[in-house]
């Protein structure tokens, strides 16, 4: 039976047409493959866009220049060259095959055999090519079935598969989440388990993008929990546990009940241990960003049960305060509602200000506006009058104190 890619608002989107053309997709020198394959077969919105082709890449990148379409070299040597279309990118990359592998890379060599380069693909459901201008479907190993069937299974062998690429362990778990149904493939779980050790070869970068990956998936609960059953974590983070995994469904649970988006950096807060010094370290670990280091650690380190939404935002910003209120669960949900379009405001007064009303400039003038700046936050940011009026008070009392 023909299966036919629906149609879709992606496949009309400014400047395709001209890249298939330029790519030859009426010869038969191109189609869309993984992702929008599988997403738009689904239904779902498709957002990256990847194109296989016979083409040597830099046959592309000539076509692509002829044609007035930016070419990005981003992965010649493997064969990958980005298009830029109205500023979004599609990648086209040359049929391949691998020559040889060792479990974080392999060399490869091109082929025109469609069936060869889907071989190498890591699951069914993702070796999926369609043509763009029929929209008839190839499947050559039942990604087909396995999509109605929300059954997910690796080509061929699993402990294959995994020895060629040993991230498929983490991206099987990932995909599970998306698109698993109740049933686990049991070949599939237990080579995963088998070979959970060979994670650490991998960098720790790699394992951190999967993880966030992960947890960014509407609905984790079950791949992560088959993760801490079976070890697969173990090895490169043995402190994720199932206290770990509870926490994560609770926090999902306040996202929901307070209708606050989901953040996978907020759920990985959630999924270490409420620990800074282990969440900083776990953190360095995993070669994450400053930027999200500082807000894992700021969303687990211990508040003040009497500290205002407000004041709390002040402290450590919005997004770090939204955080705190939703992963401590003795915090009401209607603490957030004051954040809600917030933003903090700067102190209407300065040193300068002080120093007017009589402050002998000196250190007394940058304690003075400490002291104004905590009693302004605790009577929840009043206008500029009453902070006068702060002021005021308080230069007195420094002078007093002076004399």
């Amino acid at each position: 039976m023909t299966i036919l890619l629906p149609d879709a608002a992606w496949r009309h989107r400014p400047g395709l047409d001209g890249l298939l053309d330029a790519l030859g997709a009426a010869q038969g020198q191109a189609r869309f493959v993984g992702g929008a394959v599988r997403d738009g077969l689904l239904g779902l919105a498709v957002n990256d866009l990847d194109i296989a082709t016979t083409l040597d890449p830099h046959d592309v990148v000539d076509r692509l220049k002829a044609a007035g379409i930016k070419a990005v070299p981003t992965g010649i040597d493997h064969g990958t060259i980005t298009a830029v279309l109205s500023g979004w990118p599609v990648e086209i990359t040359t049929l391949r095959r691998d020559v040889s592998t060792d479990g974080r890379r392999a060399t490869i060599a091109y082929t025109d055999d469609w069936r060869e380069d889907a071989a190498r693909r890591d699951f069914t459901i993702n070796a999926l090519y369609a043509d763009p201008l029929s929209r008839e479907v190839t499947d050559f190993f039942g990604g087909v079935a396995d999509l109605e069937a929300r059954r997910l299974r690796f080509i061929g062998d699993a402990e294959a598969r995994i020895a060629e690429d040993h991230l498929r362990i983490l991206r099987y778990f990932r995909f599970l989440a998306r698109y698993g149904g109740d049933v686990v493939d049991h070949d599939a779980y237990a080579a995963c388990r088998a070979a959970a050790n060979s994670l650490m070869a991998l960098s720790r970068e790699r394992i951190a993008d999967e993880l966030i990956k992960l947890l960014a998936v509407a609905a984790p609960l079950r791949a992560l929990r088959l993760m801490v059953d079976g070890g697969i974590l173990r090895a490169v983070l043995p402190e994720v546990d199932m206290a770990g995994i509870d926490r994560v469904e609770t926090l999902m649970a306040r996202e929901a009940a307070s209708g606050t988006s989901p953040s996978a950096l907020r759920r990985l807060a959630a999924l270490l241990p409420p620990d800074p010094a282990t969440v900083e370290q776990i953190s360095a670990r995993l070669k994450l960003s400053n930027k999200a280091r500082k807000r894992l650690v700021l969303a687990v380190e211990p508040g003040r049960a009497d500290e205002a939404s407000r004041a709390l935002a002040y402290r450590v910003g919005p997004e770090s305060a939204i955080d705190r209120l939703l992963l401590d669960v003795d915090r009401p949900l209607s603490a957030l509602g004051s954040l809600d379009g917030w933003t903090p405001p700067t102190l209407p007064i300065s040193g300068g200000a002080l120093i007017a009303r009589g402050l002998p400039p000196g250190p007394d003038v940058a304690k003075a506006l400490q002291e104004v700046q905590k009693i302004w936050v605790e009577e929840n940011f009043p206008d500029a009058t009453r902070v006068g009026l702060i002021a005021d008070q308080t230069v007195s009392k420094f002078q007093r104190a002076r004399q």
